[in-house]
């Protein structure tokens, strides 16, 4: 049996499941409402406010979906009750952030300044204070698509190895190397 597949998930107060023919999940919450389409292979039953995934067989491809989709379920109702928030910090002499709704202007130190519209179910918001860093906070109910505008807003400067310069995830290590030596 899979160890996260067999977990039951529990289900909070103000959060409910419905589980449509052709077995599209539709979890609805206090922050919002998140589908997902499961194999149809796949089972889901709900007692007593608990949520359980069965698969039919012991066969690899079951296997494999039983503890993706149970993750799958429990990440959406963890959105819909609490969301997630993934902050990013910019660093680097002159790295500047801003944002004027859902549209995020950085300077990365690129000859131009990088727009990027961040999609509507993700809110945005950046704070630049003195002496620290400037950040870009990203808060959605959806974790998918909130690690992916993330990554993708990483991947206009990625943090090297030499002084650390660049966008990375608040806390995150970057593995630093020794620069040439003088001779």
């Amino acid at each position: 049996m899979s160890r996260i597949g067999k977990l039951p998930i529990s289900l909070p107060a103000g959060v409910s499941i419905d589980v449509s023919k052709g077995n599209l999940v539709t979890v609805k919450g206090p922050k919002g409402e998140l589908t997902q389409q499961i194999d149809p292979d796949l089972g889901v039953d709900i007692e007593d406010g608990t949520l359980t995934v069965t698969r039919p067989t012991n066969q690899k491809r079951h296997r494999a979906f039983h503890g993706l989709y149970r993750s799958l379920i429990a990440n959406m109702v963890e959105g819909v009750t609490n969301g997630y928030t993934k902050e990013l910090e910019l660093v680097g002499v002159g790295y500047r952030a801003s944002n004027q709704g859902q549209l995020l202007e950085l300077a990365l130190g690129y000859s131009h300044p990088i727009m990027f519209f961040v999609p509507s179910d993700v809110k945005l918001e950046t704070k630049s204070e003195k002496g620290q860093n400037p950040k870009v906070i990203l808060s959605g109910i959806d974790k998918q698509l909130l690690g992916q505008v993330a990554a993708k807003i990483r991947a206009f400067r990625k943090p090297e190895p030499y002084k650390g310069k660049g966008v990375r995830f608040t806390g995150e290590e970057i593995r630093r190397k020794a620069g040439k030596t003088a001779g």
